[in-house]
């Protein structure tokens, strides 16, 4: 019997990469019909995998106290109950500081999704390995700290020039080339430019003292920039693969790679090189300012709260949420840090998992409403909003351009979510980084390189 790829696809099988050698084997021998169909079976694929019938349980750890509030926790309550439909989800949780983030089914800011032997990359997002560093600087001056550091780090629109840039440690250059997923040139270029580099939105360096010492701190705020970006944009790519071929009911931004798949074992190992190199992103501009200051560092401590952590064969994937269980942290140094807003204090936390938190806190204080509904709500100039709502605290924007939307008013009421964080048991605040300052993007599109271009062309065209 003989056979074509049109005659593969009229008894049930979908065209793939295996059509050429399955039909090779079959016409290069005599083989019955029966024998022909018996060879065929194990590239039948498996059955269809459908979405939960019953979506998996989640816990809610945030409650609305205003109008305001309930739509938004509505809001992610609903989305939540459509992503736990996702066939991989075995538990989650939604933090206080809850926001949603797209359509339902979406994942929000502020939520942890349990998976099993799986990971999603719509549910670790672009900005991967998102984290906080704290940096003890003993009696140093806050104003020299954060001016040394002004000096320093960079926001923004791309990296830093190659005569800027630092040191690129060859032992994680080693580890990238050994990746397939990392290994490209566009993802190299990436890790060496963007290094000690924090991008823009609601990234920051700020400095404050600490309540318990009076030491001032340096905390900075930032995740792993274009080279954490490509190695999602790669892995949505290979996540739709599978989702196409185990479960098309499945939602496109819930796609999973199996991880006991090749594919699924090199991107854990691909997440976990992001990590190092995210956590080298923060100590470059720490060591940095320390030695411009002459100064030796007290104590540090770091972690990250977007990421996906494994136990065992379950995979958290936390899109915004603090994680207090050390099994989740190998390297764990000390107690955990969530920020609020800019003219509130950096959190220093500590707790224990409960089965309603899974092991997580939250983030920040998160957002009610979007950026453009913000914009929208103030009251008169950029300045005059900048000056009611910084008065007292040395803010400043690396572009020099201020963006309210990263304001305080921006953000969650600060006093709400510690309260949450108390009552739902989301970590006990054992120090406070109270704010001096801080530096922040800014609205660096105002002038960004592209649209000075576009307005010299358009002067040049009026001529």
């Amino acid at each position: 019997m003989k056979i074509n790829g049109k005659m593969l696809i009229e008894i049930g099988f979908k065209s793939g990469k295996w059509f050429p050698e399955a039909m090779e084997y079959v016409n290069s021998r005599d083989l019955s019909k029966t024998e022909v169909l018996e060879y065929l079976e194990q590239f039948r694929p498996a059955p269809e995998i459908p979405l939960l019938e019953n979506a998996a349980k989640f816990s809610i750890n945030i409650k609305a106290e205003n109008e305001l509030e309930e739509v938004n926790v509505n809001s992610v309550v609903t989305s939540m109950k459509v992503l736990m439909k996702t066939p991989t989800l075995v538990n989650g949780a939604v933090m206080p500081d809850a926001c949603p983030t797209g359509g339902k089914g979406t994942i929000p800011v502020g939520g942890v999704a349990v998976a099993k032997n799986a990971i999603h990359p719509g549910m670790h997002s672009a900005d991967i390995c998102c984290s906080v560093m704290l940096t003890d600087f003993g009696k140093a001056d806050p104003k020299e700290v954060l001016d040394a550091a002004h000096s320093i780090t960079h926001f923004g629109y791309g990296g830093r020039s190659r005569e800027n840039q630092f040191r690129f440690p060859m032992d994680l250059l080693e580890e990238i080339e050994g990746n397939e997923f990392l290994n490209d040139q566009k993802s190299i270029a990436a890790a060496r430019s963007h290094l000690g580099t924090q991008g823009d939105g609601n990234h920051f360096l700020f400095v404050g003292k600490s309540k318990a010492t009076g030491n001032t701190m340096l905390v900075t705020h930032h995740g792993s920039r274009g080279f954490g970006a490509n190695l999602y944009t790669k892995g949505m790519k290979v996540a739709e693969r599978f989702r196409k071929e185990l479960s098309p009911e499945t939602l496109k931004h819930n796609a999973w790679i199996p991880y006991e798949t090749e594919e699924g074992k090199t991107y854990w190992e691909a997440l976990q090189i992001i990590r190092k190199w995210t956590k080298k992103n923060h100590e470059v501009l720490h060591d940095a300012t320390l030695e411009k200051l002459g100064i030796e560092k007290e104590n540090r401590f770091w972690n990250e709260h977007n990421f996906v952590f494994k136990d065992g064969d379950l995979f958290y994937h936390a899109k915004g949420a603090t994680p207090l269980d050390p099994k989740f942290m190998p390297d764990i140094t000390g107690p955990r840090l969530i920020p609020l807003n800019m003219s509130e204090p950096v959190l220093i936390v500590k707790g224990k998992t409960t089965e309603t938190n899974l092991g997580f806190a939250p983030h920040g204080a998160g957002r009610n409403i979007s950026r453009t509904q913000h914009r929208k709500s103030k009251i008169g100039t950029f300045e005059e909003i900048f000056e009611a709502e910084t008065k007292g605290l040395d803010v400043r924007f690396f572009s020099n351009e201020i963006d309210i939307t990263e304001l305080p008013s921006a953000y969650k009421n600060a006093e709400t979510v510690r309260n949450q964080m108390e009552e739902f048991g989301l970590g006990e605040v054992i120090d406070e980084v109270l704010p001096y300052g801080c530096i922040m993007a800014g609205d660096w599109q105002k002038n960004a390189p592209w649209r000075i271009r576009k307005r010299q062309d358009k002067k040049r065209n009026r001529k």
